[in-house]
């Protein structure tokens, strides 16, 4: 993995992060199963995966559970500027580019680097809309590009 390039006070115009909200749902509830989404192997994944992600999930617990069944949090933040060395392309573009010469980059966008087994995203629900967590988890998984898995943090005997 490389090394995490974050130090915004030295980077000038750095593209602000989509990502809306964090926490959405029934923020102060106490529900008794929590399951979330966890990646099966290293990878970086860019704060436009991670919105379409919320806003996924989000929808369909919200069209399933109602506004105050459940409560979905982003456990990841996006502080890793990610540079991007553009080409010139087109006429002439061989005596207007460096190449690889001077090729440090600008900033393009920001990734949330996450390791193995790392979790993601987490809804916390109750027992009647346990399947549609898992559901709303797997639509949330598809917008991310590395395989995940969902794992059951609290509960685990309620939903046997």
């Amino acid at each position: 993995m490389v090394r995490a390039y974050t130090r915004r006070d030295y980077i000038r115009k750095i593209p602000g992060s989509r990502i809306v909200q964090y926490d959405m749902g029934n923020l102060s509830a106490e529900f008794p199963i929590s399951v979330s989404l966890a990646v099966k192997a290293p990878t970086q994944i860019q704060h436009n995966a991670l919105e379409a992600s919320r806003i996924a999930s989000n929808r369909f617990m919200q069209r399933k559970a109602g506004r105050m069944g459940y409560h979905l949090k982003i456990r990841v933040y996006p502080h890793h500027i990610v540079r991007e060395n553009p080409m010139a392309t087109g006429a002439g573009a061989d005596r207007v580019q460096d190449g690889m010469r001077k090729a440090f980059g600008k900033a393009v966008s920001s990734v949330a680097i996450v390791k193995k087994n790392q979790k993601i995203l987490t809804i916390q629900t109750n027992k009647k809309n346990f399947l549609d967590a898992k559901e709303a988890l797997r639509r949330a998984a598809m917008k991310f590009p590395v395989s995940c898995r969902v794992v059951v943090d609290k509960g685990e005997e309620l939903v046997k």
